[in-house]
């Protein structure tokens, strides 16, 4: 389809609502037709910022291997039925839920 050349064509700014030439009004970027006084540009906060996955694991890691753990705490309700009886070093541990048995010797 054609269009006209508005050469001699008037338009009205959305803004202040006065006449101009069609040619002289600018599209602003929410797509209103504004004259030169009234046009606003787009404000940077109103783009998303540009953001980037966080990092989750290291590219060849290198543990240190010669710190081996020894003893590590083990946090239950034994004893005095108080959740959070320290028990330090155990030699045997049993846990059991439903049909499922977890032994650690």
């Amino acid at each position: 389809m054609a269009f006209a050349a508005a050469k001699y064509a008037y338009g009205i700014c959305d803004i202040c609502s006065q006449r101009f030439r069609l040619k002289t009004l600018q599209t602003q970027w929410d797509g209103m037709k504004a004259c030169y006084e009234c046009f606003d540009v787009k404000q940077p906060q109103l783009e998303a910022p540009h953001v980037r996955p966080d990092a989750e694991a290291l590219l060849q890691p290198r543990p240190d291997v010669s710190v081996v753990p020894s003893a590590f705490t083990v946090y239950t309700n034994v004893g005095l039925g108080i959740i959070g009886t320290v028990l330090t070093t155990p030699t045997e541990m049993t846990a059991s839920l439903g049909d499922v048995t977890i032994t650690v010797i």
